[in-house]
C-alpha cells in the first residue's frame, strides 16, 4: 500500500495560514496555533482504536476565558483558523502517508438543533470537498462527524 496525497494537486496554503508550532519529532501528534486575538488552539491526532492508520483529529482552545475547549470563541477568525487547520492536517499526512481516514466532529453551539450535524460539522464536510483529493479519498457524513476515507485501491 503506497501514501497517496489527502489534499488536490492544486491546494496552496492560505495565506491567512497562521503560525504553527510542530511536535518536536515529525511523527509526533499534537500542534499548537495561536490566533491574533491570542487564543492558543491545539490540534490532536489520535489514531483509532480499531484501525491503527485511522486518525480521529481533535481540535479545541486553550484559554481560561472560556468554560470548556470546545467553546464558541466567536472572534471573527474563523478564516485563518479553518486554514490553518487544513495546514496543520496536511503536514500530518506528510509525516504519515499511510494514514487511511480522518474524523472530525464539531460541538453543538448552546441553541443549536442536536437532531442534524453542527454548523461546526457543516462546515468541516464544505470545507472538506474543496481540498481533498477526491481521486484518492471519499468523504462520509455520519450524524455530527465527518469521516475521511481512503478509497478502495482498484488493480
Amino acid at each position: 500500500m503506497n501514501g497517496v496525497p489527502l489534499l488536490r494537486e492544486d491546494y496552496k496554503p492560505s495565506p491567512n495560514v497562521l503560525k504553527v508550532k510542530k511536535p518536536d519529532i515529525v511523527s509526533g501528534s499534537v500542534y499548537y496555533f495561536e490566533t491574533a486575538s491570542k487564543l492558543t488552539y491545539q490540534v490532536i491526532f489520535g489514531k483509532k482504536k480499531n484501525n491503527y492508520l485511522g486518525n480521529i483529529v481533535n481540535f479545541s482552545v486553550l484559554s481560561e476565558d472560556f468554560e470548556d475547549e470546545y467553546s464558541e470563541t466567536n472572534r471573527g477568525e474563523v478564516y485563518s483558523i479553518i486554514s490553518t487547520l487544513i495546514y496543520i492536517i496536511q503536514l500530518y499526512h506528510e509525516a504519515h502517508p499511510y494514514s487511511n481516514s480522518y474524523e472530525f466532529s464539531g460541538e453543538y453551539k448552546d441553541d443549536e438543533d442536536t437532531s442534524s450535524a453542527s454548523i461546526r460539522t457543516r462546515l468541516y464536510i464544505k470545507t472538506a470537498y474543496k481540498f481533498i483529493d477526491l481521486n484518492y479519498w471519499e468523504i462520509h457524513p455520519e450524524g455530527n462527524k465527518v469521516l475521511i476515507s481512503r478509497k478502495p485501491r482498484i488493480e
